[in-house]
């Protein structure tokens, strides 16, 4: 396990004297990995660099969100020029018009409402799809996160999955009693409970293609599939785009397969990418669905910061920028690490699974296809736990969980990506010795 930094582990100490865990988010506290949380003092580019002044090339990229890489000079440019004119009005601003625009002109929604964070934009959608149908039970599937709305930790994955954790106190029963969990690419799961709950059915939300149980793609048409399956029985598919949305590709996971297999959610969400690294996110979808929102409609849904002008300047001049060369980029450097990492690991003899959508990609520390959360569960969380801090103590900084994506951006360029390949052999043979122990009792 590596050695806590001094800064940091001072850091850590003062916080968790004032914050729960040390952390404002559970899974940043390497509780799943061990150690001690390295505190971040400033990025560029590919690079965090902590307060005590080591350098990390970075595969989170803030969790999906800096597909340019850090302190990009256009974004710094825009938003300080949004800073100069004020930072809040509570009044309607140009850029949200702006952002709401490009968000229309390259998904299928056809209107937009912000919001500032990924857990409102599921929260309203899902509130939004109760209102217009008049129907309460919703469908969700394990081991997809949809941001910690009561009604949507049932069975969740990202950190309930890091930490074990099957929902969570504080949740009433009534509030997860009229969702229901099912497994995830599994057809006939689907077509049974619509067969009994169909009418009582207001939504199906499922991740475009989940990425906080790991990576975990939708089997071919099964999007499609699910899309139908809702119009069929009168309800919405809401479609949740937070983490794949402009990620995945420049129009998100619907654009890898949607745009092909023909298949159009009534909602969708977004964040992430669209903040261009600030709070901010959306939900939007079909016209008739969205004008039940008010003031148009009955359905109520607010927000102070709603379309923050520094946030929404960000996130416009974030997709601006998005060309299809930064996605090239993106996933050519994506294709080099996945090899490297899946050679290292078999050349250690450490049983694992590399799986992508679009540019996002992860290493389950398991043998075979991971189809839906039973699978990405059989992952082996020591070996990623000495990969881990292997890694890290040779520069890279990876996702303190083994239940979560990596991510590049446009700026790892060829010095990060070696830095990243020089770290692999020794961390496959890290993984490797922390198998080895549960290897000789069997």
């Amino acid at each position: 396990m590596s050695l806590p930094t001094a800064a940091s582990g001072a850091l850590f100490e003062r916080a968790r004297a004032v914050t729960p865990g040390g952390v404002n988010s559970p899974v940043r506290a390497f509780n799943a990995v061990g150690g001690t949380p390295r505190f971040i003092r400033s990025a560029n580019g590919a690079w965090l660099t902590d307060v005590d002044g080591n350098d990390y090339v970075d595969l989170i990229c803030s969790w999906g969100p800096m597909l340019l890489g850090h302190a990009h000079p256009e974004v710094q440019a825009a938003v300080a020029a949004a800073v100069a004119r004020g930072t809040s009005y509570g009044a309607p601003t140009e850029p949200e018009v702006d952002l709401a625009e490009e968000i229309v002109a390259r998904t299928p929604v056809e209107r937009v409402r912000f919001v500032s964070s990924g857990t409102e934009a599921t929260m309203s959608a899902i509130r939004l799809a109760r209102g217009f149908t008049g129907r309460d039970v919703i469908v969700k599937f394990a081991g997809c996160y949809h941001g910690h709305v009561d009604s949507l930790l049932a069975s969740a994955g990202s950190g309930l999955a890091t930490f074990a954790v099957p929902g969570t106190p504080g949740v009433p029963e009534s509030s997860t009693a009229l969702t229901l969990v099912l497994p995830y690419n599994d057809r006939a799961a689907v077509e049974k409970v619509f067969a009994e709950h169909g009418d009582r059915i207001a939504c199906l939300i499922t991740e475009a293609a989940p990425g906080n149980m790991g990576v975990v793609p939708p089997e071919p048409g099964f999007n499609a599939f699910l899309a139908e399956t809702c119009t069929r029985h009168g309800a919405l598919f809401v479609s949740d785009e937070v983490m794949t949305g402009f990620r995945a590709s420049k129009l998100g996971q619907w654009g890898l397969d949607g745009a092909v297999e023909g298949w159009r959610p009534d909602l969708m969400t977004f964040g992430k990418v669209m903040g261009g690294g600030f709070p901010a996110a959306a939900f939007g979808g079909r016209a008739d669905v969205m004008s039940r929102l008010a003031p148009e409609g009955p359905v109520y849904q607010a927000g102070t910061l709603s379309g923050n002008p520094i946030a929404t300047t960000a996130g416009l001049t974030t997709l601006r920028l998005a060309t299809d060369e930064v996605y090239a980029h993106i996933g050519a450097a994506a294709d080099t690490i996945k090899t490297a990492a899946s050679d290292a690991l078999s050349k250690a003899g450490v049983a694992h699974t590399v799986q992508a959508t679009g540019t996002m990609f992860s290493v389950f520390f398991a043998e075979g296809t991971v189809r839906d959360f039973g699978d990405a569960s059989r992952t082996d969380g020591a070996a990623y736990a000495a990969f881990f801090h292997a890694m890290l103590d040779s520069g890279v900084y990876l996702p303190p969980s083994a239940y979560e994506a990596w991510f590049l951006s446009s700026a790892h360029d060829d010095r990060a990506v070696q830095t990243v390949l020089d770290a692999l052999p020794g961390a496959a043979r890290a993984a490797a010795a922390a198998q080895a122990p549960e290897l000789e009792t069997r």
